[in-house]
């Protein structure tokens, strides 16, 4: 009698120490398809026998499913060789065709995993078939490549159709259990789509427990249930007009888990990404003031690509009696716990001055606070000052903990630090902190900036080496306070060809 292989799986195998690890794990992936892991100790065995000698040539490995056994070949080039009976084959030989020679080795199945004896039309679907294990793996990789809940009913849909529906429908819930709304449908013929939609809004929500049919006119449906993690998303719906083969409701039921599996995460992931993006504009300040007899322009890039807001952080607000206060400041470390710290020292500085503390006051008891965190505290860099109009110019009282010092400009292109470097906070209890006048004539500009300007690396080299910072200030001579920041900004993205790590925060204040 003539055997009708019912599926064949093959794979290359290049030659090398990975040949057999690759066909090991090809022969997993493949019994695992077939559901036939118990010969798998068995199956492993042969693969090594069948490639002992072969790990230096390519190969092609295939393995066929006859329904009462399955087969190994291992085929190459035709080479004189002796063969050896493989051990745990259950029949064993070569076969030759044009330019290729086939060793082949066969295994017995268990009798309640074997295949019912195939016909020509079962061994045609069978052959068709083979093909679930790549489309079910693509399908995986379409799912897991967004993290956009929206986006999934829509790859779930156009999955599906035509592959194993003419239609498909997939409803989801805003809240796990709560009710049903249409999110995706898509059907093979998209005209048809207006009707399937007035059609679908009649039809009873289906339950939760399996996959469950019925015949809707002159359709077939099937609706399985988006389950992840014990929570009911939604329902995915499949429409044909003839029945649904055994196999099609198989690869469905496994395409709903992992749909469901991959809803969930991108669920997950957008509401972290909400909570995350609420916590960092809670960070960040408010409108900033206008203050009047001064030019002020701030620049604040967090380093990465989903961040609103990093560890560096600035404010600008008033403090009444035509006065204002800045800050500009750099928290140790990323994540939540720096986050904290950025919360606690804006919000800090905020209500104390504006309850009359002076500028070393609020500072002082800020360091305080931050040491009160305990093991959440994390070291801050502080430039803080207030802002008062003065005769001629505008008036400056400024204390720098541990923060780049910063730097004043004169209209003839002079440039000088004019804050004295003091403890940074977050480490001494008993810190002391005093505050300096600055004045700022007309023409002059202050530049503060963090240590993502100043510590900008280029190989082995910083922006701020031999004062390149203060070089750089000094050619703004005459700018706005904007033209000087955003000069200060192109610089620090010139200096080096790769993108920053680190934050960069710039605060020019500049007497008209």
């Amino acid at each position: 009698m003539v055997t009708i292989p019912q599926a064949v799986l093959a794979a290359p195998i290049a030659p090398g120490e990975t040949a057999l690890p690759e066909a090991k794990r090809f022969t997993r992936e493949v019994l695992t398809a077939w559901a036939v892991m118990s010969v798998s100790a068995r199956a492993e065995r042969l693969v090594e026998e069948l490639l002992a000698d072969r790990t230096g040539e390519p190969v092609e490995l295939a393995w066929i499913h006859c329904g009462q056994s399955i087969r190994l070949e291992v085929r190459e080039k035709p080479k004189e060789r002796t063969p050896a009976s493989p051990a745990g084959a259950s029949e064993w030989g070569e076969a030759y065709g044009p330019g290729v020679r086939a060793r082949w080795a066969t295994i017995d199945l268990p009798e309640e995993e074997r295949a019912p004896e195939a016909g020509e039309e079962r061994a045609a679907e069978a052959r068709h078939g083979a093909g679930w294990l790549g489309f079910l793996a693509d399908a995986s990789d379409l799912l897991a490549g967004t993290l956009d809940p929206d986006m999934v009913p829509a790859i779930i849909a156009q999955v599906v159709v035509p592959r194993l529906a003419t239609w498909c429908a997939v409803h989801t819930a805003e809240h796990a259990g709560g009710p049903l709304r249409l999110a995706y449908v898509w059907h093979a013929d998209e005209t048809q789509l207006d009707r399937l939609r007035r059609r679908l809004s009649d039809l009873p929500e289906a339950g939760a427990d399996g996959p469950e049919l019925q015949q809707i006119g002159e359709w077939q449906t099937l609706a399985f249930p988006l389950t992840a993690r014990g929570r009911r998303l939604g329902v995915m719906r499949l429409g044909r007009r003839d029945t649904f083969p055994e196999e099609i409701v198989q690869i469905a039921e496994d395409l709903s888990r992992r749909a469901a599996l991959s809803m969930d995460n991108a669920r997950l992931y957008a509401r972290q990404a909400a909570a995350k993006l609420a916590l960092q504009r809670s960070l960040l300040p408010p409108e900033l003031p206008v203050i009047p007899g001064l030019d002020f322009h701030v620049i604040y890039e967090p380093a990465g690509e989903d961040n609103e807001v990093g560890g560096d952080f600035y404010d600008l607000f008033p403090v009444g009696d035509g006065a204002w206060r800045f800050a500009i400041g750099d928290v140790c470390g990323t994540g939540p716990e720096a986050a904290a710290v950025t919360g606690l020292a804006r919000h800090t500085l905020r209500l104390l001055a504006r309850e009359g503390y002076g500028v070393a006051a609020v500072v002082g008891r800020l360091n305080q606070a931050i040491l009160e965190e305990g093991e959440r505290a994390r070291f801050l860099t502080l430039l803080h000052g207030e802002i008062a109009s003065g005769e001629n110019g505008v008036d400056l009282t400024l204390l720098s903990a541990g923060h780049p010092e910063p730097l004043r400009l004169r209209p003839d292109g002079t440039v000088e630090p004019v804050a004295t470097p003091q403890t940074l906070l977050g480490i001494f209890p008993e810190a002391d902190y005093a505050a300096e006048r600055v004045h700022l004539d007309p023409g002059d500009v202050l530049l503060a900036v963090t240590d993502g300007v100043t510590e900008r690396r280029s190989g082995s080299r910083l922006l701020d080496d031999d004062g390149g910072l203060a070089r750089l200030l000094a050619d703004c001579a005459g700018l706005s306070a904007r033209a000087v920041a955003e000069r200060i900004r192109r610089a620090v993205q010139e200096f080096a060809a790769e993108p920053s790590t680190d934050d960069v925060a710039i605060l020019a204040l500049r007497v008209p």
